[in-house]
């Protein structure tokens, strides 16, 4: 009589086999062909949308514009000898190095300085809220934050009111004599009377090109200087009546001053004498200034200050740098803060208890605490700015667009319209592949090493 144990063994003895020669199962106990059958779709729309395009650009960089001619290297020869791809080569670089260490380290600092303060919370909020933005919407807005019109542009609205507090801006831009006054042009922008003054005759100094919402608002109605014997004495003003009329080169009752025009006495080529109009027009020059002729230096008349061309050669590329910092600087803020949180009080405390003071605290403490969140914060923007391509395409106007040319822009310019080079474009697709591979398989590296960990 056979033992229940031993027919149980001959039982699993006989499924053993069965079990080897079926279907294999994976560690979860799902069936291999299973498992493959729900992966087979991700497969394909992987090989679909990423295997074969990597590969077919591969192959299409080989070939000339039309497709049909074997090119070799060419293409990317190409990239490193046009003037035009190679700035976005030299723009990429730029961006590379620029761009995410200063949204790393302007989030580094948000996170630390907020850390104690009760209203940390709300800021860290504001400055995320970017974020939500897309870069389309981002582009736009700051494409008018850079406007060159102080009026429109919020940038050099700020730029020209720090500088006009500064540096006082001229009075009667584009303000000039009538041709038949005796005053003519002394080079540089300022004029001269034709004949030397003398005391106890007054001069008069009319000037037209003066829009009326630009004269001063205190400017009173214009009147003749008093002639005085021992000073020579004068009146300048806008020599236009709104609504028309009035005699030209004379003093009109609806006329005004030119109220801080400042008038010089000039002998021997030597300033000797300066006054400054006053509110109806009228000045006075000491004795000195008797035999001298009078001039309206170049400083009445200058172009009011316009600011800066944020948008011009030499700054598109760091105006759109900040406005991807602008962006970004919050995604980086919330990582380092998730960071800080995990950090031990226990280690910082202990510093500051050793006589560490904060500084040491955050450059020997925190941030060497804070490196692998660091690293992931870098790599993921570097690898975001690689690919960089709305802001630079909406913010940079087309005069300044090769300027600001990055990799992203220039395939998109090679691969489309009517003078488009899908042989170039393919080479600079493939470039853009080499230069992300590095900073994945680092980042691949490290967070093997932090799993092992």
């Amino acid at each position: 009589m056979t033992s229940p144990e031993t027919s149980t063994g001959a039982a699993e003895g006989t499924s053993a086999p069965a079990a080897a020669g079926g279907v294999r199962k994976s560690v979860t106990g799902t069936k291999g062909l299973v498992a493959a059958g729900f992966l087979l779709p991700a497969l394909v729309l992987l090989g679909a949308l990423v295997v074969y395009p990597i590969g077919y650009s591969l192959y299409r960089s080989f070939f000339d514009r039309s497709g049909s001619g074997f090119a070799g290297f060419d293409n990317y020869v190409e990239i490193f000898t046009d003037d035009t791809i190679f700035t976005a080569v030299k723009n990429n670089a730029i961006w590379v190095v620029v761009a995410p260490a200063v949204a790393t380290a302007l989030g580094l600092m948000f996170a630390v300085l907020t850390e104690r303060v009760r209203w940390g919370t709300a800021f860290k909020l504001i400055v995320f809220m970017p974020m939500a933005i897309s870069m389309l919407a981002a582009g736009i807005i700051f494409r008018l934050v850079y406007e060159q019109d102080p009026e429109r542009g919020v940038a050099n609205a700020v730029w020209v009111g720090v500088h006009d507090t500064f540096s006082e801006s001229a009075g009667f831009p584009k303000a000039r004599p009538l041709p038949a006054h005796p005053l003519k042009p002394a080079g540089g922008g300022a004029f001269v009377t034709e004949q030397p003054v003398t005391a106890g005759s007054p001069v008069e100094l009319p000037l037209v090109g003066v829009p009326a919402d630009t004269m001063p608002s205190d400017a009173r109605p214009a009147k003749a200087a008093p002639p005085d014997d021992g000073r020579i004495t004068g009146t300048a003003w806008l020599d236009f009546t709104r609504g028309g009329g009035g005699t030209v080169n004379a003093i009109d009752a609806k006329e005004l001053g030119l109220k801080g025009l400042e008038v010089e006495a000039v002998k021997d080529g030597k300033v000797v004498a300066t006054a400054t109009a006053a509110a109806d027009g009228t000045f006075s020059l000491p004795k000195e200034a008797d035999g001298a002729v009078l001039r309206l230096p170049e400083s009445n008349f200058r172009e009011p200050y316009n600011g800066v061309d944020w948008l011009g050669p030499s700054l598109v590329t760091p105006a759109i740098i900040g406005s991807y910092v602008w962006m970004w600087a919050g995604f980086a803020m919330v990582l380092i803060a998730a960071g800080l949180a995990a950090v031990p009080r226990e280690l910082l405390e202990a510093a500051r208890v050793d006589g560490a003071n904060e500084w040491q605290v955050f450059r020997k403490v925190t941030v060497p605490l804070l490196a692998p969140v660091l690293a992931v914060v870098l790599v993921t923007l570097m690898i975001n700015v690689l690919k960089i391509f709305d802001l630079v395409f909406i913010i940079a106007p087309g005069s300044a667009q090769d300027d600001a040319n990055v990799l992203a822009l220039q395939l998109y310019r090679s691969s489309f319209g009517t003078d488009a080079d899908l042989g170039v474009g393919s080479a600079i697709a493939v470039l853009l592949l080499l230069l992300v591979i590095p900073v994945m398989a680092f980042n691949i590296r490290r967070m093997r090493r932090e799993s092992r960990r």
